[in-house]
């Protein structure tokens, strides 16, 4: 995973890693965002239609080992399970394509909400900084994006297993035969959404999203289906903010099925750097510019976490 070519992305990025330090505190060895998390193990099954949509390596064989992370919002370590900034969750999932004689896998990472505060990486950088200096109500005025994706419903899932996760960004699928169509993830749960109101919220303990993690694996895995949200011509692929039409068809990738929580999880957590960029062939980035800025942010700040 390389740092970005453009200097001006890399500096942009590094400025983004320094201001949610400078909003949530430096908590040396952590995520500055999504600090909070636990990573597990399972295994990714595709569907036929994965296949035919994509030539990558996981949409194409029989089943594929996988890494995944629930994590929550902010760059506090400790932050509540029941503090609703916490809200929206993350969960990347990351697709082992093989482990000798060399490491190769491809990530997607989704969060719980389908929105972003901005189209670009500059445009994320004036929001955190206005969260920082305490001119957010100012910035939102004056800024549409943004203050859309503040007012979309954030609400506390039940548990991870619960909640449906959204891809930032599009990304274009090229097939064995070469056709290339643009998708959006989403991430939807077998058991269905489930969330809590106010009043189940304040009986919860500060820990139970994650201490309910094994005891939910306990009565079997967790899963999930992996869609594709699939453009047609004319939509917009390169700025997350300008969403598809709700009736553009929906393709199931596959399945996800989580089946218990990863070892060594302190170590691990340090180590792994997710990438929102796909590297993979049958999986290309998207135009979107925000693409290079939030990679650049995950590998700094996971240079970092390392490094502590």
């Amino acid at each position: 995973m390389p740092l970005p070519t453009d200097e001006k992305v890399v500096q942009t990025s590094s400025a983004i890693v320094d201001t949610l330090h400078s909003i949530f505190g430096p908590h040396p060895g952590y995520r500055p965002a999504h600090a909070k998390g636990v990573l597990l193990k399972g295994t990714f099954t595709p569907t036929s239609a994965a296949a035919s949509l994509s030539k990558a390596p996981h949409f194409n064989a029989p089943s594929t080992p996988i890494l995944a992370r629930f994590s929550s919002s902010t760059g506090i370590p400790n932050l509540p399970d029941t503090d609703p900034n916490g809200n929206p969750r993350g969960f990347a999932i990351r697709f082992v394509l093989s482990a000798t004689p060399r490491r190769a896998h491809t990530d997607i990472i989704t969060h719980s909400v389908d929105g972003f505060p901005g189209s670009t990486g500059e445009d994320a950088l004036a929001f955190f900084s206005a969260v920082r200096d305490g001119s957010v109500a100012e910035y939102l005025a004056a800024h549409p994006k943004a203050l859309a994706f503040v007012q979309l419903p954030k609400p506390t899932p039940v548990a991870f297993g619960r909640e449906r996760y959204f891809g930032v960004n599009a990304f274009k699928f090229v097939a064995a035969d070469g056709a290339e169509t643009f998708v959006r993830y989403r991430v939807v749960p077998e058991a269905g959404e489930a969330y809590l109101d106010e009043a189940a919220l304040k009986g919860k303990g500060p820990d139970f999203l994650y201490e309910g993690v094994p005891e939910v694996l306990e009565s079997g895995p967790v899963v999930f289906k992996l869609m594709a949200q699939i453009a047609e011509e004319g939509d917009v692929t390169d700025d997350n903010t300008v969403k598809w039409p709700e009736e553009r068809r929906v393709v199931e990738l596959g399945e996800i099925k989580l089946e218990s929580v990863l070892d060594d999880q302190a170590a691990q957590q340090k180590r792994i750097i997710f990438d929102p960029i796909p590297r993979v062939e049958g999986v290309e980035a998207s135009a979107d510019p925000l693409l290079e800025v939030r990679a650049g942010i995950y590998l700094i700040s996971g240079r970092e976490r390392r490094a502590a």
